[in-house]
């Protein structure tokens, strides 16, 4: 692991994490022994528009029980119990961190997907996953901590069999040159933030066989999302159960810079999907 993965991997690391899911899910009133994969969704899916913009990606793919999914950078495994929860398909998610990984695991056992899913600790740069082994893979708010954007897309390339399918949701450079306001959720400072623009993940992507065929500015829709957030906080303050138990007391400062730098036009969310052509 390299000296910036391992700030990422600390960055990400708040302590007891398991077990602070399991206490918010019972101050939320849902017994943690029997909680369902919806239970979970307020604070499994740690990207920007929740559950909502996992729905916005996977509206635009079709994958079925017999699709082998990868999740990089799975984080607490939300995406991946969504992926099993919906299509029934088979899912490998890779993390950085191994406090996600180990919640994961936990979470996914929790709901019975253990048989269909599996959490492994690796870089996205140098995943533990065999060559062409997958058909999907998807990758939510991953790229801002991923200077090499080439080797990225190369790895998943690897990963991908032919005529495979990668869709991403990332943070993404917007017109606005000046510099990013910090802490953010993904990055407390400038170091082990890459925050690239789109052209970047294109160009990334065409070197590595990747073939462009859809692409989404969500800016709209974050806004929105934060909007409805912030109004929700004022009159009721945070829920127990949210992405904030994986950001440390930072948290508020975190989402304000965040929605910040989306007004100033410094950073544009944004999907893209690719198909593997040879």
């Amino acid at each position: 692991m390299s000296q910036i993965e391992q700030a990422v991997a600390q960055h990400y690391t708040t302590g007891a994490l398991t077990e602070r899911v399991r206490a918010a899910l019972e101050a939320s009133g849902i017994d943690p022994d029997a909680a369902t994969v919806a239970d979970l969704k307020a604070g499994d899916e740690f990207h920007t528009g929740g559950v909502k913009a996992t729905d916005n990606l996977f509206a635009q793919l079709s994958p079925t029980h017999a699709t082998r999914v990868l999740d990089v950078g799975c984080g607490i495994g939300g995406t991946s119990r969504y992926i099993v929860d919906r299509y029934d398909s088979t899912v490998t998610g890779v993390d950085l961190t191994p406090e996600f990984v180990e919640t994961a695991k936990t979470l996914s056992d929790l709901v019975g997907h253990s048989d269909k899913s599996e959490f492994l600790v690796g870089s996205a740069l140098d995943m533990p996953v065999p060559d062409a082994g997958f058909d999907l893979a998807v990758m939510f708010h991953v790229g801002m901590n991923i200077e090499d954007k080439a080797g990225l897309f190369a790895e998943v390339s690897r990963a991908l069999a032919t005529g495979g399918t990668f869709a991403l949701f990332d943070v993404m450079g917007g017109e606005a040159a000046e510099p990013l306001a910090f802490p953010l959720p993904w990055s407390t400072v400038a170091e082990t933030s890459f925050v690239h623009a789109p052209d970047v993940y294109r160009d990334a992507a065409s070197s590595a066989g990747l073939e462009l065929v859809a692409e989404t500015d969500r800016t709209e829709f974050a806004l929105a999302f934060f909007e409805e957030a912030f109004a929700r906080m004022a009159e009721s303050g945070p829920p127990a159960l949210g992405i904030h138990l994986m950001m440390g007391e930072t948290a508020p400062e975190k989402f304000q810079n965040y929605v910040k730098n989306l007004k100033a036009g410094r950073v544009r969310p944004t999907e893209m999907i690719f198909k593997k052509t040879g």
